[in-house]
């Protein structure tokens, strides 16, 4: 997953507005790489610099729809340094909006500043078939990822729901957005989103999956299982892991109560076509690896220093606990989940829900062909995302993730055990203790079960 190298195979070959130049160079909308590097920083360090000297205060309805701009002419201005690229105009949308989500997140403007622009942002060489770039910074906190205006305009209409999804509910898998901007130069607008990393590079993925909860043609192509990473699908998992990731009893409730929570969210938002990404680090593997290859006991290497910012690991997006100050312990970790594969071998998860933008698109393309197909076409859209989110509920709390009763809990680490114990959340929560599945009916989930409050479409 390392930066991509110059002069790789593929030059000329456009995948959507990402080409790759004759000097092997990666260009977006024929802008290049390090250019678009260079104005991202260049914009960010003056945005979130020039929030920092206004007063904090409550986040207002109007200002989801801020949009601010600051130009950057190449000799610089009494406001903007000099820099070697063309002119450039950086647009912020909604700064104190994400201001309030980074807060949310524990990520404090300095450490975001520094992050983004201290290093050089690393590009990564597997960015999928979208046609987005992505980079992620050095630190491996977070991805910046090009969106389509579609997309950018869909983010902006999903902020007062993602606002109040977070506050009531912290606890959450669904990507986490910490910026949207624009780089606008040369008649080109080029946005992007800050978002959380869920596969940090420093620990290593021995399998990926990109999982839908769908099996039509969901099986990884012939040329991407070629790649030394490839990310694999549903049928592959079903094939490959038969038996499932096991994770014990507490672990398991605070995933699925996640999961619940995430999905109904995202039917409530009529969003579909999402994943769930998962990143499989096996530890007894890699125990294996270092053995062969005669390495030093781990004691002896300097331990990679995982993720800081709260929520960004995998454990605390399902524990919450750190929501309530409390400190998870993730040392041994990594913030991964603790599971088991079907062999018994330890492994380590690293999930998150991805591509929640991409679905806007796709719902008005098919929105034709359901109006064609049925009079009051609205009544198909309104069920087809309750459909995706109870399939994908399913696939995941059945088949990938299992309960096994004889796992026990961790011994209790700074309290973890009463981390886990979680709390539901007021009206809103999803699940009652009286809806939890006990031990034995080994009941399947379901969604319908938390839709007992009354959604717009009731009405």
């Amino acid at each position: 997953q390392g930066p991509s190298l110059p002069g790789q195979p593929g030059q000329g070959k456009k995948i959507g507005h990402r080409s790759v130049d004759a000097s092997g160079e990666t260009t977006y909308k024929k802008t290049t790489s390090s250019t678009l590097k260079g104005a991202i920083q260049l914009g960010i360090g003056y945005t979130v610099g020039n929030l920092s000297s206004k007063p904090e205060r409550d986040v207002l309805m109007q200002d989801f729809y801020v949009v601010e701009s600051i130009f950057f002419p190449s000799e610089g201005s009494n406001l903007t340094p000099a820099h070697h690229y063309a002119d450039f105009r950086f647009k912020t949308y909604a700064p104190v909006a994400f201001r309030y989500f980074r807060e949310l997140f524990g990520i404090r403007p300095d450490d975001y500043l520094y992050s983004l622009c201290n290093e050089p942002l690393i590009e990564l060489s597997n960015p999928g078939a979208s046609g987005s770039l992505f980079y992620v910074t050095s630190d491996d906190e977070f991805i910046i990822k090009t969106v389509m205006h579609k997309e950018a305009e869909f983010l902006q209409k999903l902020l007062p729901g993602y606002y109040m999804n977070l506050n009531q509910n912290p606890r959450t898998l669904l990507p986490k957005f910490y910026g949207l901007y624009c780089v606008q130069s040369g008649g080109k607008n080029i946005r992007v989103v800050v978002m959380n990393n869920i596969l940090p590079r420093v620990v290593k993925m021995h399998l990926k999956f990109d999982l839908k909860g769908s099996t039509y043609k969901r099986r990884a192509s012939k040329k991407e299982k070629e790649k030394s990473s490839p990310t694999y699908k549903d049928l592959d998992f079903i094939q490959d892991m038969p038996e499932g990731l096991m994770l014990d009893a507490d672990t398991f409730s605070a995933l699925v109560k996640t999961l619940q929570r995430d999905c109904l969210v995202l039917e409530s938002f009529k969003i579909m076509d999402y994943s769930l990404l998962l990143g499989v680090h096996n530890i007894d593997q890699q125990e294996r690896e270092r053995q062969s290859e005669g390495a030093h006991s781990t004691a002896d290497e300097k331990r990679p220093v995982g993720q800081k910012a709260l929520y960004s690991t995998a454990m605390e997006s399902i524990q919450g606990g750190a929501a309530r100050g409390e400190s998870i312990d993730t040392d041994d970790t990594m913030g991964g989940i603790p599971a088991v594969n079907g062999k018994g071998e330890r492994l380590l998860l690293h999930v998150g829900i991805i591509d929640i933008l991409q679905s806007y698109r796709f719902i008005k393309k098919l929105e034709h062909t359901w109006k064609a197909l049925v009079h009051d076409g609205d009544t198909v859209s309104v069920h087809r995302p309750s459909f995706y989110a109870e399939r994908f509920f399913k696939f995941m709390t059945n088949t990938v993730f299992r309960k096994n009763s004889s796992l026990k809990s961790s011994p209790s680490k700074k309290g973890r055990s009463a981390l886990l114990a979680v709390k539901a959340a007021g009206p809103m929560a999803a699940f009652s203790a009286s809806q939890l599945p006990s031990e034995k009916d080994e009941a399947q989930y379901d969604l319908r079960a938390a839709r007992s409050y009354p959604t717009l479409d009731d009405e």
